[in-house]
């Protein structure tokens, strides 16, 4: 391994992989530190129709795989486990430092693409029941779920798509919102509606899940959002899809963010406020969150890096100094986040 690697990639999913990809063909020699959970959220994904150049379709762990695939033929190389601590420069034409492991490796460029979790609604039951009926992914989970009576929480796309996946498994789904009104794109609204064994229900909010007789999810108590009167609906699977948590944990007090935790670029670049540290994917995208896009931003990145390698030299007088202390509690909170 180079004492200074010319860029390095940290996470994977459509973005990583395409900036690995790109930065590969550079002849950058990119090092994708991947995560032990690599390939991201597409991971958990089965039919993935959406996606250029899959006219049929493709499964999402597939289509990870291919992506994967594609960048290391042109030279990336991966290290299959997840970053512990990240300590970013302020000089210009400095050099970064990821530890993996124990080990510190240098970079002269960082590309960031860590992505994003799923959101919890934090109401009792939930982490005491997670596993035991609350899941964060109807993908991965609804198979455990035939016949069953379930629910959804959440109104967009993801709702939507989770509850109609659902569906094939299910005996029942319910889609719980707040409002009556759904943010869900019109096509997948309406086959929602269009499927027989989901109701949409609001104006509800989720009060608090109940075990049954068993130990395991056994009722939702849902509290209607105008008049406050609640309902309990037995069921024995509830699948969470509010939104997401960016990862950026790690860069927490060095890097710019938003309210939410998104990191925060430069206009249309990917460029951070820090020189050659990159940002792509769901880490800076709290709107359109599609892979087609964390994929568009992760070429982005690789370019923007390509650009910034060539017209800095690297400076072996630069020092940084990045604060110990917002270092330490990046990775502190990290740590309790996992």
């Amino acid at each position: 391994m180079p004492d200074v690697e010319n860029v390095i990639i940290i996470g994977s999913g459509p973005a990583g992989y395409t900036a690995a990809l790109y930065t590969a063909r550079a002849n950058l020699n990119p090092l994708v530190i991947e995560g032990f959970l690599w390939g991201g959220l597409l991971q958990q994904t089965t039919d993935v129709e959406n996606y250029p150049g899959y006219p049929q379709g493709v499964m999402g762990p597939q289509m990870m795989q291919d992506l994967r695939d594609q960048a290391e033929r042109f030279g990336t190389r991966y290290i299959t486990d997840d970053a512990t601590k990240i300590e970013l420069s302020s000089e210009e034409g400095g050099t970064h430092v990821v530890t993996v492991g124990g080990e510190e490796i240098r970079a002269r460029a960082v590309i960031l693409a860590m992505g994003a979790e799923p959101k919890k609604l934090g109401v009792p039951g939930e982490e005491e029941l997670s596993a035991r009926g609350v899941s964060y992914c109807a993908t991965c989970d609804a198979a455990f779920f035939r016949d069953a009576e379930t629910i959804v929480v959440g109104g967009g796309d993801t709702a939507m798509e989770d509850a109609t996946f659902l569906s094939k498994f299910a005996g029942k789904v319910s889609v719980v919102h707040r409002r009556p009104e759904f943010r869900a794109s019109a096509i997948m609204l309406d086959r929602a509606r269009d499927t027989e064994n989901i109701e949409l229900v609001t104006p509800y909010v989720v009060q608090r899940f109940e075990p049954g007789e068993n130990g395991a999810l056994g009722h939702a108590v849902l509290e209607n959002t105008e008049d406050g009167s609640t309902k309990d609906l037995p069921i024995t699977g509830a699948f969470v899809a509010i939104g997401h948590q960016p990862n950026s944990h790690l860069v927490e007090g060095q890097v710019e963010t938003d309210e939410e935790g998104y990191v925060l670029v430069d206009g249309r670049s990917t460029r951070t406020k820090l020189p050659g540290v990159f940002a792509a994917g769901d880490l800076t995208d709290r709107v359109y969150r599609q892979a087609v896009t964390a994929a568009g931003t992760g070429c982005m990145a690789a370019l923007d890096a390509e650009a910034y390698l060539r017209d800095t030299p690297i400076d072996p007088e630069a020092h940084w100094e990045p604060d110990p202390k917002k270092v330490e509690a990046a990775a502190e909170s990290a740590a309790h986040s996992s």
